[in-house]
């Protein structure tokens, strides 16, 4: 087994084309796990009824598993057996730690050297802009990410122990810890109830809180975990890890705070809920829309002030080299400082006494607007050939963009054709901005041979 382990890691690692690039290459093996977990999930044994299940549910399933996203065709325990829940807890933990920290795991255990190439395919999943520490960095992942979700299935084990028994509270502790840290929103709750994710649990404050706080800690990411960590020995953290913790604390107290204004007096999420279970929902949903993807309250059933809310906050998702997806938290932070610059009538845009330069802002507005055009774009689509309103329609396209996997009740009624689209943008969503954003990083100006005379436009 160590000698099939070994080939693998030298297939994917040091044995492959040097034409590809490393952004390619990440690319290409997520299609490649992608696969891999279609074909799993197509077997007899991965579905619970022992009849194997179609092409497209598992192709849809995969594709969620493995870019952490959570939207599902079917109800994850009613659907799928054991063996079908290992293998998407296994694509969750592969796609949410990024398959270079797996494979580097795999080659720390083989007691091998990693070379400047595979070093630059490290830096570039993990974010960086450069390979300084790369390899430290990640064993920090690896170590730091396992003993997070250790901790998450610990809790969760102990407190669904008396009720459920140990073999399901391990079970469920396990599975949930990591699809919480990763931010994928998958649930085996549904032996309970069948496709209601944590509605179950919305008065339970252990289960919420434990979720929510594994969910904040994977959407940090990873080089923000490391300052944090040293800041007592360092007395600082740099810039990003500022823009980072200051963002992430405006979004969840101006998310909680705007769901309950639109939610408060809703009888069918929070409305007969006592005060502290209100308090504690809206605070939840703050969350979960941040990529993560579990619903504590029947999201169909909100208002559309409630819906547009929790777009926005999808639309945002995480932070850079973390679990999560979206724009990430700093590019919305860049974009607004950028405005604040503007309205001012500044050139630079500045924060904590630093210049942001031009071309950051650019690629901050870039990405966004990219994103933002395929929301409107799979709205429409997904409208017109799926009986399912326009707000509904953007929910679901924002929240397969960001990779946030929930949903307002729309995945069930998608057409086969935005069945597919959900897919790609699911794809792109974990894959797709990624690698946009590390040839940001790692890419070369295109060098202008000409210029043409300036004129004058009227804006606004």
């Amino acid at each position: 087994m160590a000698g099939f382990g070994s080939g693998l890691v030298r297939a994917f690692i040091q044995r492959r084309s040097k034409s590809l690039s490393t952004t390619r290459i990440i690319a290409l093996v997520f299609i490649g796990l992608i696969l891999m977990g279609t074909l799993l999930l197509m077997l007899p044994a991965a579905s619970r009824s022992g009849v194997a299940c179609g092409f497209r549910s598992a192709l849809f399933t995969a594709t969620s598993a493995t870019c952490v996203t959570g939207l599902v065709l079917h109800d994850t325990f009613t659907q799928w057996s054991g063996f079908g829940q290992v293998v998407i807890i296994c694509l969750i933990q592969i796609g949410g730690l990024g398959f270079m920290s797996v494979a580097t795991l795999v080659v720390f255990m083989l007691r091998r050297k990693l070379g400047l190439k595979q070093r630059m395919v490290m830096a570039q999943a993990l974010s960086l802009n450069d390979m300084e520490g790369v390899v430290r960095l990640q064993k920090w992942v690896i170590v730091g990410s396992l003993s997070i979700e250790a901790v998450g299935a610990l809790i969760l084990t102990v407190h669904f122990w008396p009720e459920f028994g140990f073999p399901t509270a391990l079970k469920w502790g396990v599975f949930h810890s990591i699809s919480a840290f990763c931010n994928a929103g998958f649930d085996i709750f549904g032996c309970i109830t069948p496709g209601a994710s944590l509605v179950e649990f919305n008065s339970d404050p252990v289960v919420l809180l434990t979720l929510g706080s594994l969910v904040v800690i994977g959407g940090l990411g990873f080089l923000v975990w490391e300052e944090v960590v040293s800041f007592p020995k360092r007395r600082k953290l740099s810039v990003y890890a500022r823009l980072v913790l200051i963002t992430t604390g405006i979004l969840l107290a101006l998310g909680t705070v705007f769901v309950a204004l639109a939610e408060w007096n809703n009888p069918g999420t929070i409305g007969n809920m006592s005060t502290g279970d209100k308090i504690l929902n809206c605070f939840f949903q703050s969350v979960t829309t941040r990529t993560a993807g579990f619903a504590a309250v029947d999201q169909g059933a909100m208002t559309d002030a409630g819906k547009g809310v929790s777009i926005l906050l999808m639309f945002v998702g995480g932070s850079s080299g973390s679990t999560a997806g979206g724009v990430k938290t700093v590019t919305i932070m860049v974009l607004l400082l950028s405005l604040w610059a503007q309205a001012r009538g500044k050139n630079s845009v500045t924060v904590f006494h630093r210049t942001i330069p031009a071309k950051q802002v650019g690629n901050a507005m870039t990405i966004a607007s990219i994103v933002t055009a395929l929301a409107m774009v799979g709205a429409i689509f997904i409208c017109a050939t799926s009986e399912v309103g326009f707000t509904d329609g953007l929910f679901e396209a924002v929240s397969a963009l960001a990779t946030v996997g929930i949903t307002a009740g729309a995945t069930t009624k998608l057409s086969i054709a935005a069945q597919f689209l959900m897919i790609i943008y699911m794809y792109f969503g974990r894959v797709g901005v990624l690698t946009i954003s590390l040839g940001f990083l790692m890419g070369n100006d295109a060098q202008e041979r000409f210029r043409y005379a300036p004129t004058n436009l009227m804006i606004g």
